[in-house]
């Protein structure tokens, strides 16, 4: 499956935010790429160019490619609610994301890796698939030939941030996905309205 596999910290500049987490290059040109860098004088965005930004910056944001987001943003426009507010909900929810909110991973493409490579269980049993949707309830786990992974053992060491919709526990390294978490409990600077209003046209 194709992915993005270029400079991060160009896509970073792009949009004038750490999408992908700390990034010195990002602290030290924090302006948008190009051959002139800020000398370059840019047009104002219209609206339409607005919204695409925001609809790419959630698809680099969380790894997802267009046909993945579309289908996710059909399926959040069915459900009662929301539509934006469903949408950041059903992506929050994809296996590869709970596993990187859980600090099993220290980035989202790491979350990816480790599912697709057979690591991950739910419920007790091997996923390898990153888009998988969770329901509340189930028990996302490492699986034990791998909970000695230089990589989970680290990323596991460093984990600090703590969701209100997710339970973890050190001494069988699974986490519960409790529920879908709210929309002020979801810590990424995205417009999901202007995403609303895209796919609305």
């Amino acid at each position: 499956m194709a992915r993005y596999i270029g400079p991060k910290s160009k896509i970073a500049r792009k949009f004038k935010e750490a999408i992908y987490g700390h990034d010195k290059n990002f602290e030290k040109k924090n302006y948008p790429p190009g051959q002139h860098g800020q000398a370059r004088k840019r047009k104002k965005l219209s609206e339409y160019g607005s919204q695409l930004m925001e609809k790419q910056k959630a698809k680099y944001t969380y790894g997802i490619l267009e046909r993945q987001f579309r289908n996710i943003f059909a399926k959040a426009a069915r459900k009662t609610g929301i539509t934006g507010t469903n949408l950041l909900k059903l992506i929050e929810a994809r296996l590869d994301n709970v596993v990187y909110r859980l600090g099993i991973a220290p980035t989202r493409s790491a979350a990816r890796q480790l599912v697709s490579h057979c690591h991950i269980t739910v419920n007790g049993r091997i996923v390898n698939i990153p888009s998988f949707e969770l329901k509340p309830g189930d028990v996302i786990g490492v699986r034990e030939k791998s909970k000695s992974l230089e990589v989970i053992v680290n990323s596991l060491a460093s984990r600090s941030n703590q969701f209100s919709w997710l339970e973890w526990d050190g001494s069988t390294m699974s986490g519960k996905f409790v529920n879908f978490p709210e929309r002020e409990d979801i810590p990424e600077n995205i417009h999901e309205q202007l995403i609303v209003e895209l796919y609305s046209k």
